[in-house]
């Protein structure tokens, strides 16, 4: 007997098909090409080829045994899981090949999630691991749609023009993929181009027609005359499209690239500003190590947050609305760092920090990193939320910091100029947002402290002597000699200069010092970090909240940004010099009843948000949760859904027919029924047959003598529906229970992988509803 595997599995591909497919896959190789400005090397190709190649053959086994589109789909997702761990994230694979639970993982977020990042992030992209299943899944998509198409739709249907202009555009979608993805520079753009228009206009016209082919053949000279033509075609699109290239190409900075219509989606304007807690630290963290820095230099200072914007209430970060690359533009990066190009680099710095009581989003760094690396069991998650700004030297991580979480830096510091060094230098032209709602005191005091300084460093330099030399340091504690108010604002400012002496800390100097040089016209920016006691000889230094400080950077001229300290060294404030009140005649106000205050209370409160406090939880999920979740929940989903949904229209269907009105119908549709589970089955059933002609057919396919009776069910199915006799419906539920018990011989018969994908597949017959309708005339004639 015929076994089911000889027709129903395996059918050839025309050679014809062989050559569209190779063409619609070098072309594709040419678009994902496109990636390289994005990925700035070619670590992506592994990536984009190896979809390319895990689609393709996809698309080839599913036509070679013509699987039903839901099969396919299934096979190609189950090849997309099992062989993109190697191709795309071999880092988080085991061995580098087999999946894991974080590479299947990645393999779905990235799908999702990975466009938004490719065109938000900083290049060259190295970061997060997920960012290659961009390129892979693209290729795979299109490999699997071109090969499908190539395979099955362009072997079938005549090859008219419209349809091979059809199975072009998914390599035309990822060449247009890798511009818009891509950046300002374009990568060989005139060279794939044109190799791309020829290539398809060929292939266009030379595969549109068999009947063409037999033609040329039989006419040499028309064969001929085609191949001039094709040289023709193909030099004029060389001349004409490198030319075009030339001549029409915008420039550059014109090109139209998605990173620069995007906003990247880490906005620091949702946390608050780090400089409105600086009371913190001084009065609650003064004891408490935040962090322990390892290979620290004497004078080293940690950066922790830079802000170039003042509201009048505070000091933040640039909105990434208001400037592109100001101080709240943060990209995503890798473990490789942006290099900072605008400093006057004084020596290298190799720093190891363990975070401690700190929490927060800011990562505490020296100078501008060009290196970060988080160790620890979570350092790839940490790696994939990290965000830096090359403008600032600052890094910021989304997940925020937690006791226990260690990494090194690798930075570059920045040289310090004394003010005779930069007393020929000029400020630099550096574009920052302006300040809003300066005191108009500040532009007073500048013009005040500058005197006759006539260059600006020595302007800068004059005020900074005044402030550190008139000034008076007080934290705001209740131990203070006089009471100092928290907050750096526009009626704070006003208040440092208007009492009969200026007391502050850090904070209100800072803030003060840089709202007078901007007064000026000249470039500056507040810095928040830290300035713990570095001795020569310390090989790790315990930094607590009392070493909190600010500092400003003014930016000169082939110098970088220069640090300097406004704030006065701490001293005793004279009691005597204090302004005390005049007593002038009040009119009579009811006063409301006084609340007696503690002494520190009286001082002004700071409030920081505590995340603690938010998540305070009873329970907390263990981090393999979720891993394990999206990577044993994805796969199952993918394969499960698909097969609930098919289980739900083919019970819907037999539901439908089984219920027929006209018991005579009823059986009709129990022959369509057994009809369409054997071909979902994967046994080869007539398309055109009589009913015992196919039962014939189909009995020789199952080695099983119990579908011997096929033929003779087939015959009392012609017989109820052309005999013009009335049927009872149990006569149909007999013919129903016989057909179903053949479908269940018939699926025994086949191994459990053919069983398994029938369980995707749905055949839908027409003849199933004309056979119907010809009952139904039966029944009437």
């Amino acid at each position: 007997m015929q076994t089911p595997t000889s027709t129903a599995e395996t059918r050839s591909i025309p050679g014809r098909a062989w050559a569209d497919i190779a063409v619609l896959l070098i072309l594709t190789v040419l678009g994902v090409i496109g990636f390289h400005p994005s990925f700035g090397g070619y670590s992506f190709l592994a990536a984009g080829l190896g979809g390319l190649v895990v689609g393709a053959g996809a698309g080839i086994i599913a036509a070679r045994y013509r699987l039903s589109a839901v099969a396919t789909a299934l096979v190609a997702v189950v090849a997309y899981f099992l062989f993109g761990s190697a191709f795309a994230v071999p880092s988080e694979a085991l061995l580098w090949v087999l999946p894991s639970l974080q590479s299947l993982a990645s393999l779905a977020i990235g799908a999702v999630h990975g466009w938004a990042d490719l065109v938000t992030l900083q290049t060259p992209i190295g970061a997060p691991a997920y960012i290659a299943v961009v390129p892979y899944v693209a290729t795979w998509l299109v490999g699997l749609v071109s090969t499908t198409l190539a395979a099955r739709w362009l072997t079938e249907r005549p090859r008219t023009a419209w349809r091979l202009a059809v199975a072009l555009l998914g390599p035309i979608a990822v060449y247009l993929a890798g511009i818009l993805t891509g950046t300002d520079d374009p990568y060989l753009a005139g060279i794939r181009g044109v190799t791309f228009a020829v290539l398809a206009l060929v292939w266009v016209g030379w595969r549109r027609r068999s009947e063409e082919s037999l033609v040329l053949s039989a006419q040499p000279e028309l064969r001929r005359r085609k191949l001039v033509g094709t040289a023709v075609l193909v030099a004029s699109a060389v001349i004409v499209g490198g030319g075009a290239a030339v001549a029409l190409a915008p420039a550059n900075d014109d090109r139209f690239v998605l990173r620069d219509e995007i906003e990247p989606p880490f906005d620091p304007l949702d946390y608050p500003s780090p400089l409105a807690g600086f009371r913190e630290y001084t009065k609650d963290l003064s004891e408490e190590v935040l962090f322990t820095a390892e290979g620290l230099q004497p004078g080293d200072r940690i950066r922790l947050a830079t802000m170039d914007s003042f509201t009048g209430k505070l000091w933040n970060v640039t909105g990434a609305d208001v400037a592109a690359h100001g101080s709240g533009s943060f990209a995503l990066v890798g473990r490789q760092l942006p290099e900072q190009r605008f400093l006057t680099s004084e020596r290298t710095s190799d720093v190891g920090i363990t975070i401690g009581a700190y929490e927060d989003v800011w990562i505490p760094g020296v100078g501008y990193p060009t290196e970060l690396e988080f160790l620890g069991g979570d350092a790839s998650a940490e790696s994939d939320n990290l965000r830096y700004n090359n403008a600032t030297g600052t890094a910021v991580l989304t997940s925020g910091l937690e006791q226990g979480d260690t990494y090194r830096l690798h930075s570059d510091v920045q040289r310090v100029f004394s003010a005779d060094e930069l007393a020929e230098v000029a400020p630099a032209s550096v574009e920052l947002p302006p300040v809003e709602f300066t005191p108009d005191t500040v532009a007073a005091k500048a013009a005040e402290f500058a005197g006759t300084a006539e260059t600006p460093a020595a302007q800068i330099e004059a005020i900074r002597t005044q402030l550190v030399s008139t000034g008076f340091l007080s934290h705001g504690l209740a131990s203070d000699a006089v009471p100092s108010r928290a907050g750096h604002g526009a009626d704070r400012v006003e208040e440092l200069f208007t009492r009969n002496q200026m007391i502050g800390d850090e904070e209100q100097y800072a803030s003060a010092f840089a709202l007078m040089v901007r007064s000026l016209g000249y470039p500056a920016r507040v810095v928040m970090g830290f300035a713990p006691n570095v001795a020569a000889d310390a090989q790790s230094i315990d930094v607590v909240g009392s070493d909190v400080t600010a500092w400003v950077e003014v930016a000169f001229d082939e110098v970088g940004w220069v640090a300097l300290d406004p704030t006065p060294e701490e001293t005793d404030i004279p009691q005597d010099q204090t302004p005390k009140p005049k007593t002038e005649p009040q009119p009579q106000v009811r006063q409301p009843p006084r609340a007696e205050k503690d002494e520190q209370e009286l001082l002004t409160a700071v409030e920081i948000d505590d995340p603690k406090e938010e998540n305070d939880l009873p329970w907390r999920l263990p981090g393999w949760v979720v891993p394990v979740a999206l990577g044993v929940g994805i796969p199952l989903a993918l394969i499960l859904l698909p097969m609930a949904a098919v289980a739900l229209i083919r019970a819907a269907r037999t539901r439908r027919r089984r219920n027929a009105a006209a018991a005579d119908r009823a059986v009709a549709f129990a022959w369509d029924e057994l009809l369409d589970r054997y071909g979902e089955l994967g046994y080869d059933v007539p398309s055109k047959a009589t009913r015992v002609t196919t039962a014939h057919g189909l009995a020789a396919q199952v080695p099983d003598e119990r579908v011997a009776t096929l033929p003779e069910l087939a015959a009392r199915t012609d017989e109820a529906v052309f005999s013009g006799r009335t049927i009872d419906r149990d006569q149909s539920e007999q013919v129903w229970t016989e057909a179903m018990a053949a479908v269940q011989v018939a699926s025994a018969a086949l191994g459990r992988v053919r069983r398994f994908v029938s369980r995707y597949r749905i055949a839908r017959r027409r003849r199933a509803h004309t056979t119907s309708k010809r009952a139904t005339r039966g029944d009437r004639r």
